[in-house]
């Protein structure tokens, strides 16, 4: 793909526009709010279901680009980002509450990732886990609690079914979808997405820093047991977390120095 300096297939970047630090969402329409963030914004392409800005932070280049919904089409923007440079990626998304503690409006910042979907199985097996890294969940996690939203870390479900989710009685395989829901659930799983697990393993396969801030937009299992459960789809504040996360790495990148070309694990103790 990153042929004589041509542009990837189909983020349609250069390798020229790439940058060292990126957040990712899943809707386009995500993206500029969120570019617009940063200093010097500007629209850089779009196509297909990637759209992408990039602008500066703290003297940093920073990309912003949306990776659309699932696993193949986040594993296909990561493999692109990497060729056009990224070392850390912030995904920035949206989630359903499953642990009766999590309400609508509240981040989550996934530390872990139920592997429920098949992206992941093309880069590693299935016993390897998908995990963030730390250094970047500690300062989501952070950035996070200075929204003033109550905040969750830990694991979350990643599928490839929407609606396999939400109406499990409408598959033949009913039985084996709402028995692993529970299994999750007694696991103590925060919420449910469709993308961190396959963000979580090209990261890992590609040698990439990568963590997940998610908004959460109800929570089915609340509803189900008679409890408030309230619908909030103002992701500002994710979108805010991120931004004070990737502060936090690159002042850590300052202190620490070069990486020679690997991710910089340290981060500045409070």
């Amino acid at each position: 793909m990153n042929v004589n300096g041509q542009r990837m297939y189909h983020i349609g970047l250069a390798p020229s526009q790439g940058a060292e630090f990126v957040i990712l969402t899943g809707d386009p329409g995500r993206v500029e709010p969120i570019a617009r963030r940063l200093e010097n914004p500007a629209f850089l392409a779009e196509n297909r279901e990637y759209t992408s800005w990039a602008g500066t932070l703290d003297g940093e280049r920073v990309l912003v680009i949306s990776h659309g919904i699932g696993g193949p089409s986040t594993a296909i923007c990561v493999e692109e980002l990497y060729r056009c440079g990224a070392k850390t990626l912030i995904r920035v998304g949206t989630c359903g509450g499953m642990a009766l503690p999590v309400k609508g409006g509240d981040l989550v910042v996934a530390n872990a990732a139920i592997r429920q979907e098949g992206t992941s199985r093309e880069y590693l097996p299935l016993a390897f886990p998908a995990v963030s890294d730390f250094a970047v969940t500690a300062a989501l996690r952070d950035a996070a609690v200075e929204t003033g939203k109550a905040v969750h870390v830990g694991v979350v479900q990643c599928k490839d079914s929407f609606y396999g989710q939400h109406s499990p009685e409408d598959s033949p395989v009913s039985c084996e979808l709402k028995n692993q829901w529970q299994a999750w659930l007694r696991g103590g799983c925060l919420a449910s997405e469709m993308e961190s697990a396959a963000l979580y393993a090209v990261a890992a396969a590609r040698g990439l820093r990568a963590g997940c801030i998610l908004h959460v937009l109800w929570n089915q299992e609340r509803e189900a047991a008679g409890l408030d459960n309230p619908r909030d789809e103002n992701t500002s504040p994710a979108a805010q977390a991120a931004i004070g996360a990737l502060r936090r790495l690159i002042q850590a990148k300052k202190v620490s120095g070069p990486s020679d070309g690997k991710p910089v694990l340290q981060y500045p103790a409070e």
